[in-house]
């Protein structure tokens, strides 16, 4: 491997460690609620309501796909980094709602928000990666969903396991587990993550751009990058 690329593979690594976050805990959170149900059912007797079990069941995914509807217009709007620090307090959120949940509907509230992170996040992510990472390894990048994906399901079944060997199981911990990689990826959104250059060009921050590519690049020349950004957005 060049030297060059071991470079710009580190400068990228706190775009990739989030992009890890994000895969992990979509499928986390879609295969630990059938886990945890067994325990929520008797707790809120939804075995009587199987209607609203459905729905807690469903929420995740309903607002997923309602946030994928407007993720693109507002990554365009906002930019790709505050869309994806949005979608880590969306997810700081439907986890502490999880696990205090008073009663299904609380709960029910709670998926919702989580699933609306979900779908920004899933949504926003492999769009950013696409801009920031460097052509030699912007395919490898974008082709981890999949491992990511099983790994998650397999944390989550492990989770549950885990959690089913305790005296007495808590499905507000199962849920809210969550909370702890959340705030994880916020903080490196927050203060390690920097804007799309490609975003920065197309609103005119020229210099921004500039100064972010050198620093993804890890070189002071990035006028030729800067010029093929300036053609592929006007």
């Amino acid at each position: 491997m060049k030297p060059g690329l071991i470079l710009r593979i580190s400068d990228v690594k706190i775009t990739f460690i989030i992009f890890v976050r994000i895969k992990l805990s979509l499928m986390y959170m879609v295969l630990i609620y059938p886990g945890a149900l067994l325990y929520i059912d008797p707790e809120f007797d939804l075995d009587a309501q199987p209607v609203l079990e459905g729905s807690v069941a469903a929420a995740s995914l309903v607002g997923a796909a309602i946030s994928t509807t407007f993720a693109g217009s507002g990554a365009d709007w906002l930019g790709r980094r505050k869309m994806l620090c949005i979608a880590a307090m969306l997810y700081c959120i439907g986890s502490i709602l999880m696990l205090w949940s008073p009663n299904v509907y609380m709960l029910l509230v709670a998926r919702i928000v989580d699933g609306i992170g979900v779908g920004l996040a899933v949504t926003v992510a492999p769009l950013y990666i696409s801009e920031v990472s460097p052509a030699e390894i912007r395919g490898e990048l974008n082709t981890l969903p999949q491992l990511l994906g099983t790994s998650g399901m397999f944390l989550a079944y492990c989770m549950v396991f885990g959690f089913s060997l305790t005296s007495s199981p808590s499905w507000r911990m199962m849920l809210g587990f969550i909370f702890i990689p959340s705030v994880l990826y916020l903080l490196l959104a927050i203060f390690f993550l920097p804007e799309s250059p490609r975003w920065l060009v197309s609103k005119g921050k020229v210099k921004e751009a500039r100064k972010v590519l050198q620093r993804l690049r890890s070189k002071e020349d990035v006028s030729g990058t800067t010029f093929v950004l300036h053609i592929f957005v006007f």
